[in-house]
């Protein structure tokens, strides 16, 4: 049954509350190698963390980055559109298209945010998979700007796993969510095929060297 209208902004509504609620039950162990929590901001990145993670990143950024500003690609599906009217009750703004199919009007929009100072944020595998899988958009978006690529990382010492294509993961309350600000990764210009195939599993491996329970 497809929930619209009022039902699913009431949906929504409570899942965003639950959400903080759940949030404070967690306890937060950060580590910021790539300076970026509670500091002046002195370049905006490209933020990748794989689908699977996603569910508490929203809190994460407001709570540890509150000075940084941004927007997350969310795909163009109907369960992107619940998860944009999630995303802005967190302040955060959208960008509709996919790490796979980015499409010229996404890839000017966060051209257009990274140009203002912005972050943006991405799920390299995402909307659909394979799960740990990097798509080309990541390595598009970064040769077009030249920003830099922020990986991050999230681990729980306690969670339960859907039975979903990528196994989604929710942290069980009262659980330890280690987070990761990795180094930031410069991604290199190619000419060729083969020589962009090389850099996006050259970032495809870095992501997956912070990944401890897959």
């Amino acid at each position: 049954m497809k929930i619209q209208g009022w039902r699913a902004r009431w949906l929504i509504g409570f899942g965003y509350y639950l959400l903080q609620v759940w949030a404070r039950t967690l306890r937060f162990k950060v580590e910021d190698r790539a300076d970026v929590v509670n500091k002046p901001i002195t370049k905006n990145y490209i933020g990748c963390l794989w689908h699977n993670r996603l569910l508490v990143l929203p809190i994460i950024l407001r709570w540890f980055t509150p000075n940084r500003r941004g927007a997350a690609l969310i795909s163009a599906s109907r369960d992107g559109d619940y998860l944009t009217m999630g995303i802005h009750r967190f302040g955060f703004d959208v960008v509709r298209g996919s790490s796979s199919r980015m499409g010229a009007t996404a890839l000017l929009q966060l051209s257009q945010i990274l140009a203002e100072g912005g972050d943006v944020v991405i799920t390299p595998d995402g909307p659909r998979g394979p799960a740990y899988e990097l798509g080309p958009g990541p390595i598009f978006l970064a040769q077009k700007t030249g920003a830099e690529v922020l990986p991050i990382n999230l681990e729980y010492s306690s969670c339960w796993r859907l039975k979903n294509w990528d196994r989604f993961i929710l942290p069980k309350p009262f659980s330890e969510v280690r987070v990761t600000f990795a180094d930031p990764f410069p991604v290199a210009s190619t000419s060729t095929a083969e020589e962009f195939e090389a850099e996006r599993q050259r970032l495809q491996d870095r992501m997956m060297s912070l990944v401890e329970r897959r």
